[in-house]
C-alpha cells in the first residue's frame, strides 16, 4: 500500500525536477502572441456577431488573449501584471502544440499546419487540436455566458471545421445543448472568479474541475485520432493525458511562469518510430526524463487498475499532504533554476 501511494508522487516529483528552471517573462510569451487578436473588434463581424475561426492558430490564440485580458482584474489581488491568472496554462500549452507541429494534419493528406504549406492552419484530424478545442471554445464561451466578456451570449460564433462538424459546438447555446456538464463546470468557475471572497485555492479547485470535465468528453470523442500517429507519439498522447489528470488533485497552479517552467522541457518535435526514451539523441536529458517518467506513470496506472490514481486522489484530499507536495515541487523548481 505504501508503494502505491508513493509511486505517483515520486514519478511526478521526478518530472518536476526535470522541468525545473528559471526563465524571464519575456521568454515566456507564446509564438505569435503579440500578433494575435487582443479584442473582439479584431475579428470579422457579420450580422452583429463576431466570427472566429478556431481552426487558425492566431484566431484561436486570440480567444485566450481576450480571455486573459478580460479576467485580469479578478486576479490583480494575487499579483501584478496578471502573472497569477490561472488561465495562462491554456494558451501556454497551446503554444507548445503549435511550436512542435502537433496541430498539423497527422494524416499528411493536406498541408494544414505544415511548414511547407499553411503553417497557421489547425487540422481537425489532429488529436492535440481537437482536445484543445474543448479547452478553448468552452472556457471562452462560458466566459461570454457569465458576463465577464462584456458582450451578449449570442454575439459570438465559431466557424466549423471542414469535416466532423457534429463533434464540436460553435456558440453558447449549442455548447450548452451538446455539452451541458462541461459548460456548467466552466460557468461555476467564472462565478467564483467574479466573487470577491474566492481564495486562490478555491479558484484552482473549480478550474481543475472544469478542465477535467472538458478532457473527459474530448478523450471519448477523439480517441480514434490516435491511429494517425506513430506508436511512440500515440503512447505519449495517452501518457500525457493521464499525467494531466494526476495534476488535478493537488491543484497545480497553472500560472504563467509555473506552467512555462513545467512544460519547457517537453518534446520539441513529434515522436517517430525509433524514439526510445531516455535514449533519444536529439532530445536533452530533461526531455528524455520527462518522456520516460510520464510513460512510467501510465504503466503504473495501467498495472494497478487505476488503484494508484484512487489512492493519489485520497492522499491529496489531505490539506497538509497537498500543500506539502506543492511546496516540495516549488522547492525543486527554484533549486534547479
Amino acid at each position: 500500500m505504501a508503494f502505491d501511494l508513493s509511486c505517483p508522487c515520486l514519478i511526478i516529483g521526478c518530472i518536476f525536477a526535470s522541468l525545473a528552471g528559471a526563465s524571464n517573462v519575456s521568454d515566456v510569451y507564446l509564438p505569435l502572441w503579440k500578433e494575435s487578436p487582443g479584442q473582439f473588434s479584431d475579428y470579422k463581424i457579420e450580422n452583429r456577431k463576431y466570427i472566429i475561426n478556431l481552426w487558425l492558430y492566431p484566431e484561436r490564440l486570440g480567444t485566450y488573449k481576450i480571455l486573459l485580458n478580460k479576467t485580469a482584474k479578478y486576479f490583480a489581488k494575487f499579483s501584478p501584471e496578471n502573472e497569477q491568472n490561472i488561465l495562462w496554462g491554456l494558451p501556454v500549452q497551446h503554444g507548445w502544440q503549435y511550436q512542435t507541429g502537433r496541430l498539423a494534419d497527422p494524416t499528411q493528406s493536406t498541408d494544414c499546419g505544415h511548414k511547407s504549406g499553411d503553417q497557421l492552419c489547425i487540422s481537425v484530424d489532429s488529436w492535440w487540436a481537437d482536445i484543445n478545442y474543448f479547452l478553448s471554445a468552452m472556457p471562452f464561451l462560458a466566459a461570454v455566458d457569465s458576463g465577464i466578456m462584456g458582450i451578449s451570449s449570442d454575439n459570438v460564433t465559431f466557424l466549423p471545421p471542414p469535416k466532423d462538424q457534429m463533434n464540436f459546438c460553435y456558440n453558447v447555446s449549442s455548447c450548452h445543448s451538446s455539452f451541458p456538464e462541461v459548460m456548467k463546470k466552466w460557468n461555476e468557475f467564472y462565478q467564483h472568479v467574479k466573487s470577491h471572497s474566492s481564495s486562490f485555492d478555491d479558484l484552482l479547485e473549480y478550474l481543475w474541475a472544469a478542465h477535467v470535465s472538458s478532457l473527459e468528453v474530448a478523450h471519448k470523442n477523439f480517441h480514434s485520432r490516435l491511429k494517425y500517429y506513430s506508436k511512440q507519439e500515440a503512447d505519449f498522447e495517452r501518457s500525457w493525458a493521464l499525467f494531466v489528470d494526476y495534476l488535478a488533485p493537488p491543484l497545480f497552479p497553472t500560472t504563467l511562469i509555473r506552467t512555462y517552467e513545467f512544460q519547457k522541457e517537453l518534446p520539441t518535435r513529434m515522436l517517430v518510430n525509433g524514439d526510445r526514451a531516455p535514449f533519444i539523441s536529439d532530445f536533452s536529458g530533461f526531455q528524455n526524463t520527462v518522456l520516460f517518467a510520464v510513460s512510467l506513470l501510465h504503466k503504473v496506472h495501467k498495472y494497478t487498475g487505476t488503484l494508484s490514481f484512487v489512492l493519489w486522489k485520497t492522499l491529496m484530499k489531505s490539506e497538509f499532504a497537498r500543500k506539502l507536495f506543492l511546496e516540495i515541487l516549488e522547492f525543486i523548481l527554484h533549486s534547479f533554476g
